[in-house]
């Protein structure tokens, strides 16, 4: 079975790095998200995942859930969330530790 995967978006695309409104006017990218509203969108991300897999859990506990394996996907999307939002907080950190080593 062949799985079409589609074209593959760059990063940036969807979400570049403003500078602010000076810099949204040159690049002609208006009304795209900063880092900010990316951060958050991550932190939200994980509550909403980890609330699924724990209703998933006590639905599994309390033999109300039909499919066993949704249990399993509900963590394994909520451990998946988790490591972006630390990956994400990690490149923001060493982004943030290269500025300050910059001189000008």
């Amino acid at each position: 079975m062949a799985v079409n995967i589609g074209t593959i978006q760059p990063i940036w695309d969807s979400f570049p790095l403003s500078l602010g409104e000076s810099d949204q006017s040159v690049s002609g990218r208006e009304n795209l998200p900063v880092f900010a509203d990316i951060f958050q969108n991550a932190i939200d991300t994980v509550k909403q995942t980890d609330a699924e897999k724990n209703q998933a859990e006590y639905l599994l506990a309390t033999g109300q859930l039909d499919n066993p394996a949704a249990s399993s996907i509900a963590s394994t999307q909520a451990q998946l969330s988790i490591e972006l939002l630390i990956q994400l907080r990690n490149k923001a950190l060493d982004a943030y530790s290269e500025i300050t080593r910059m001189s000008f």
